[in-house]
């Protein structure tokens, strides 16, 4: 592990339990606390970009586009930031990435500032992102944009909302279809939680094993004194697991994913209770990898990019593996050396800079040159 990667590491565990300790005496909640240390990164500024605030119907949004003319409709992209449905910005620190997107690629890019749990709770955060979509779509050459060559994407859990979203617009006839969908190091299914890469990244920051959980689990608003057993698979029925088998797997791994060790665990048997208390969780909207066959087959042409380490890489590989399966077209970038959030830090590279991070924005940026 790099020297520098070791020092963010240990920046990013200070600032979380430093917000946690705050949080349980009671001071300020820790995700008010995480808000206001994102909100003091510094956007980038380019003076080569026209940036405007308006409203996609009742959802904000922050529009970029080149301020230099152009004699053709450009491409248009939809950004979902992350931050787990509870943290983020258009105005700061995720807009910084949208806008490096927009400066190379010539695009016209549309942050979306949907809703923040836990003041507006979940689904909501997807509602916003499927109504800011319809919107763009409907009204793509409004904004200079050719409404055949929008493309969404996001990172982390905007990788999540990018996902569902896609799968929300499949049925949609009365809107021009998606060209593409970026999934960046997303969350996609709440089966399994002893996955080898959950094995083997439990400990890797900033996204540990059972902090994904907790986040998770707040975002949603589930009782966080069940995590053991999520862990163990209590909460999902044998039903469930039968048919979700096919999808959520350590057979569908690559052997090559499972050299840096992973042992089998047992699956203790389902709690009724937990099982009614969990069933939110394998609603497609939180586990788009849990969509139906019907659903995954319509999907657009899919850019999926996977970090080694990171405890979400399988459920990239999985879902890359179901898009493949149904024939759709998936350009798949894995960064050997990155690691959750890798991609997001290369656009501050004046602070801390990862090689892993920077090779995954130069092939999202080639990906988008094509559409």
């Amino acid at each position: 592990i790099k020297p520098e990667f070791k020092k963010f590491a240990l920046i990013c565990g200070f600032f979380y339990h430093q917000a946690t300790f705050l949080d349980k005496v009671g001071i300020i909640s820790e995700v008010h606390l995480l808000r206001v240390i994102m909100e003091t990164i510094p956007p980038l500024k380019d003076t080569r970009l026209l940036i405007k605030d308006v409203r996609f119907e009742r959802v904000k949004v922050r529009i970029y586009q080149p301020k230099a003319s152009s004699n053709s409709l450009r491409r248009g992209m939809l950004y979902f930031h992350g931050g787990v449905g509870r943290l983020g910005s258009i105005s700061k620190y995720r807009s910084n990435l949208s806008s490096q997107h927009m400066q190379k690629t010539n695009s016209v890019v549309v942050c979306v500032e949907y809703r923040l749990a836990p003041e507006h709770p979940y689904p909501a955060q997807f509602e916003d992102c499927l109504t800011a979509a319809i919107h763009f779509l409907r009204t793509a050459q409004d904004h200079g944009v050719d409404p055949s060559r929008v493309v969404i994407c996001g990172d982390s859990s905007g990788g999540t909302l990018t996902a569902a979203v896609a799968q929300a617009l499949v049925n949609r006839r009365d809107l021009p279809k998606l060209r593409a969908q970026i999934l960046i190091y997303p969350f996609l299914q709440s089966v399994d939680f002893d996955l080898p890469s959950y094995q083997q990244n439990a400990r890797v920051p900033i996204l540990l094993k059972e902090r994904t959980l907790v986040l998770g689990l707040k975002y949603i608003n589930l009782d966080l004194g069940f995590i053991k057993e999520l862990f163990k698979g209590c909460h999902v029925s044998e039903q469930q697991r039968l048919k979700y088998q096919k999808w959520v797997s350590p057979d569908h791994i690559p052997h090559e994913f499972k050299t840096r060790g992973y042992k089998p665990s047992p699956k203790s048997p389902p709690s009724e209770e937990i099982c009614e208390m969990a069933k939110l969780v394998f609603d497609p909207v939180f586990s788009p990898l849990l969509a139906e066959d019907s659903v995954i087959a319509q999907l657009p042409e899919t850019f999926l990019l996977t970090c080694e380490f990171d405890v979400l890489r399988d459920d990239g590989l999985l879902y890359k593996k179901r898009l493949e399966d149904h024939g759709i077209k998936v350009t798949w970038c894995h960064l050997e050396e990155g690691f959750h959030g890798t991609v997001f830090l290369a656009v501050f590279a004046r602070l801390i800079r990862f090689r892993s991070g920077t090779q995954g924005l130069e092939k999202i940026v080639n990906f988008l040159r094509l559409m």
